[in-house]
């Protein structure tokens, strides 16, 4: 049969109601059109743009994963204060103008998190009236149609959507509403939940998760994810934060999946970070690029004591902080940070 005869025959099945609906007007599991009429509508919506460089696009599901304690909340904030101003953050990327931001915080206290944006509980950093932050209502008692509670965020969630207008959803975190979330089984609700919401309302979303304890001398994979199989279905981008072995506030982030962007922060291109509280604000500052296997935790990696030594003795040879670097097989950032450390 010629490519015209399969045309003319797939306009007239397309084009009209479809075969399936002609039979049954209750089928609706799928919605069937050509190729040529899916590109025509997604002609009329905009193209998305970055929330947080390639990272994270608008009207996407996103997951920002790693071990504990390496900073995943400290950067969630980072970003939503980022979306909330409409000013992007050092080192990355804002293609948006300022969003309503609502941040679901399940890890911290309000005096908690007042600590992380002052100094010593005074002089506060001061947010945008943009960013929401929500907590559960621990006063609250579970409706007995509820099995638990992430049953209950998932049905009241599309309402403070709506409540609250907000443009941007954050999570924090997938991990903490369910007991077992090494299995990642209950999550699957909330995802499902948060994946509905992104497509038909337009919702951007980050997600945040833990990871079971990791070894921190192999590269981060989607395999370090909790129930990486199954939430990794479910989202369109997800990146991690590892540790690195150069200096104790030193962070990186590496990319793990993509679906609007080409593959650019990987283990040959990952954002160096240190976490660094300056006045009344804990944030992430952009160090550099640099190679993941720079930052893993290896055989050969010398201890903190060590490394301060070298970096004094080849300051006194009159060394850059970039020859230092290649020396001893660390950044340049990691070079400057233990000089400000050490006030040489």
């Amino acid at each position: 049969m010629s490519k015209e005869a399969i045309h003319s025959i797939s306009q007239d099945i397309f084009h009209n109601e479809s075969l399936l609906q002609k039979n049954n007007k209750d089928v609706n599991s799928l919605i069937i059109n050509d190729a040529n009429s899916w590109i025509n509508n997604a002609k009329s919506r905009p193209i998305p743009k970055m929330l947080f460089s390639e990272l994270w696009y608008e009207n996407e599901l996103c997951i920002l994963f790693s071990d504990t304690n390496l900073g995943k909340s400290i950067l969630a904030v980072q970003i939503a204060d980022s979306l909330s101003y409409g000013v992007s953050i050092n080192g990355f990327k804002l293609e948006c103008a300022p969003q309503k931001v609502l941040f679901l915080d399940f890890e911290l206290s309000d005096k908690q998190f007042e600590n992380r944006y002052a100094e010593n509980f005074t002089n506060h950093y001061q947010f945008h009236h943009n960013f929401l932050r929500a907590e559960l209502n621990t006063e609250e008692t579970l409706p007995s149609n509820f099995k638990n509670y992430e049953e209950y965020l998932c049905a009241t969630l599309p309402a403070y959507i709506e409540e609250t207008q907000a443009t941007i959803l954050i999570v924090d975190n997938l991990t903490f509403l369910s007991a077992e979330n090494e299995k990642a089984k209950d999550a699957l609700v909330l995802m499902k939940t948060l994946k509905q919401l992104s497509k038909t309302k337009g919702i951007s979303i980050l997600v945040l998760a833990h990871t079971p304890k990791r070894d921190d001398s192999k590269p981060i994979t989607k395999n370090d994810l909790a129930g990486s199989k199954m939430l990794m279905n479910f989202c369109d981008s997800c990146f991690a934060i590892g540790k690195s072995s150069q200096d104790p506030s030193f962070r990186y982030i590496k990319q793990l999946k993509q679906r609007n962007t080409e593959h650019i922060y990987h283990e040959e291109n990952i954002i160096l970070c240190s976490i660094d509280k300056a006045t009344n604000f804990l944030e992430f500052c952009f160090e550099e690029f640099d190679l993941e296997n720079n930052h893993l935790n290896t055989n050969n990696t010398i201890n903190s004591n060590e490394i301060n030594e070298q970096i004094k003795l080849l300051i006194s040879e009159g060394l850059s902080n970039v020859k230092i670097g290649d020396r001893l097989s660390l950044s340049e950032g990691a070079i400057r940070k233990r000089r400000k450390k050490l006030g040489i």
